[in-house]
């Protein structure tokens, strides 16, 4: 068995720390029975206390009925070793199984409440919080402080549930508030667990406010540029889940916890109505876009080890080619319809074949905190030749999984999610790669319900704007506005055996001819092939494919691929951004501009004759 994790405990928690940003005078003053500790300078490391063997023999998980024998996945993690059900967790013990060992140096221990409302129910709330300090060890809810995850230095906060609920009051709200603010002065990635019933009620309207408080800290670190990771345990409801816990980067959930705004027994109490199985759950809210993953406790350290690392890469430093550099000779022009099927062949790489290949670690970002998740675009962070970037793919799967993926064709909720992916990139300044396969966006009256055109529109007004680098690669079939959408870019790239398209062929020969299968002939006349688009300036650079981009050399292929978007990266990251703005700003304007103008000559139309009305004959 592994050694236990020591744990530390201040020994300066008769002194009030220096005030620290907005400071709340009721979690500031202390009172004389919630500081009977002695005054010294360092922190002393104890051990963590140990559970009766015997205890832990009787003890049987409430899910499964198994009985704990103390095994190490149990007292380490605190998660049921034959069913996953996930035991209630301190703060401290939450914040100890994450983080290096000895790495944590607690912030703040000594702030309690002075109890403002002078709150009696049944027990007088002054004295029911030294009874849980007590108990506990805990002077309040929330523990937070800085340490090291697999060796990035991070701030950590945890609420405790055993405490009050996990009840946001004063002290909880100006804990989260300095360890946010700090972490904002010295540049740190925040990380919060969260595990509480929502606003504590003993302390009025001084606690709902904190919502608000710890929602405007939240915001100024993210604006920043500092990461916020956010785990919600079980349970996370009403004012906490409501604020700071719900603006995470990264949200992650873990499995089974209850999760809502309003927990269910108190919304079936306003609304009248049972609530459907399985509502107010991590699951649910992960089938509906609000949270990023479900990840075991037991697999936490390890994912967010995986984001500190992308997070704390490089941005730049990527090489451009030399001077020599020639691009390949490419073979004689394909028939266009020829092309069309080439690049919607069932062999053809994807971009998750290509994204396998090109990215050193990647952490996919699932839903759009609004109503869904789209598998048919594939969003997240991750790593390319060692320097951070964030990725937009459009997906559209082999044939084992393309009904999955609907065939590439996004929805909404899809678009609003590389819309968030697009926020994010710009905050933590990581450049935008997009790679773009699909025949379009999903057109049913699903999509229109949701709002599908405003999606678009705002996608391709939020890409002209967009404070980093973007590079895009049409990689497949670049199909009208649903792939637009995702490659308004500085630089666009193309492999050769791909195309983009205004429309469809079926669709142009529809429209025009009423007949889809005269597709073949119109598809010469929509000049959707890359040579052609190349000589027209829509794309920058036409990538070379072996054989073409088959399975046959998938690693070859990608080699290309990344060859040409660091390439372009690296031009783009000599320019300052405003330059970059204004380039990416005239060349969209610019497209077309010389295909628009007056005639050199008025040209002379043949006038029509006049008819003059003669008057009847009333002869």
């Amino acid at each position: 068995m592994s050694e236990r994790p020591r744990l530390y405990i201040p020994r300066d928690r008769g002194r009030v720390s220096q005030p620290w940003g907005c400071v709340d005078t009721h979690a500031n003053e202390m009172t004389k029975e919630s500081n009977g500790l002695s005054d010294v300078s360092q922190p002393e490391p104890v051990e963590q206390p140990t559970r009766d063997p015997e205890e832990s023999r009787r003890t049987s998980c409430p899910r499964c009925g198994s009985v704990v024998t103390g095994d190490e996945t149990t007292d380490q993690f605190r998660v049921c070793g034959a069913c996953g059900y996930h035991y209630p967790e301190s703060a401290r013990a939450a914040i100890l199984r994450l983080v290096d060992q000895d790495s944590f140096r607690e912030q703040d221990p000594e702030l309690a409440s002075t109890d403002p409302l002078r709150f009696v129910d049944e027990t007088a709330y002054r004295e029911r919080l030294l009874t849980l300090k007590a108990e506990t060890g805990e002077a309040d809810a929330l523990v937070s402080g800085f340490a090291q995850l697999d060796g990035h230095e991070i701030a950590i906060a945890a609420l405790d549930f055993g405490f009050l609920g996990g009840s946001m009051g004063v002290v909880v709200g100006e804990k989260l508030v300095r360890i946010a603010e700090r972490a904002r002065d010295r540049h740190l990635p925040l990380i919060s667990i969260s595990a509480s019933g929502g606003a504590r009620m003993q302390e009025g309207m001084l606690s709902l406010l904190q919502m608000a408080k710890t929602s405007a800290a939240v915001q100024r670190l993210r604006e920043a540029g500092c990461p916020y990771i956010s785990i919600l345990a079980h349970p996370t409801t009403g004012g906490v889940f409501a604020s700071f816990a719900n603006l995470g980067d990264i949200i992650l959930a873990e499995p089974g916890a209850l999760i809502g705004f309003a927990g269910p027994r108190v919304a079936e109490q306003i609304i009248g109505q049972k609530l459907p199985e399985g509502s107010h759950t991590a699951e649910f809210l992960y089938g509906h876009g609000m949270v990023d993953a479900i990840v075991d406790r037991r697999e936490q350290r390890e994912y967010l080890a995986r984001c500190l690392t992308i997070l704390s890469a490089p941005r730049s430093g990527y090489q451009r080619r030399g001077h020599t550099f020639r691009s390949p000779r490419h073979g004689p022009d394909v028939p266009a319809w020829d092309a069309v099927q080439r690049a919607r062949g069932a062999r053809r790489l994807t971009s998750m074949d290509y994204l396998e290949r090109m990215l050193g670690a990647f952490v996919e970002l699932h839903g759009d905190r609004s109503s869904g998740d789209d598998p048919a675009i594939v969003a997240g962070i991750g790593t390319l030749r060692g320097k951070a970037i964030a990725v937009i793919a459009l997906e559209r799967g082999h044939l084992e999984e393309r009904e999955r993926r609907h065939d590439g064709r996004p929805y909404p909720e899809g678009y609003r999610k590389a819309r968030r992916v697009m926020d994010l990139a710009e905050r933590l300044q990581l450049p935008l790669v997009t790679l773009i396969d699909t025949p379009g966006a999903y057109p049913g009256v699903e999509s229109e319900a949701r709002g599908l055109a405003s999606e678009l529109a705002g996608s391709l007004a939020r890409m002209s704007t967009l404070r980093t680098p973007i590079v895009s690669a049409v990689i497949g079939e670049g199909g009208s506005g649903g792939a637009l959408a995702l490659a308004v870019a500085d630089r666009v790239l193309m492999l050769d055996g791909a195309i983009y398209s205004v429309i469809a062929p079926e669709g142009a020969a529809a429209i025009l001819y009423r007949d889809a299968t005269r597709a073949p002939e119109i598809s010469s006349k929509l000049k959707l092939t890359a040579r052609e688009l190349k000589r027209l300036n829509i794309v920058d650079e036409i990538v070379s494919e072996p054989n073409p981009a088959t399975d046959v050399d998938p690693d070859a292929a990608a080699a290309l691929l990344v060859e040409s978007i660091t390439n372009a990266l690296a031009e783009l990251q000599r320019k300052r951004i405003g330059r970059v703005l204004r380039e990416r700003y005239d060349r969209y304007q610019n497209i077309g501009r010389r295909h628009a103008k007056r005639p050199r000559r008025r040209l002379a139309f043949p006038r029509r004759k006049r008819v003059v009305a003669r008057p009847a004959n009333t002869g």
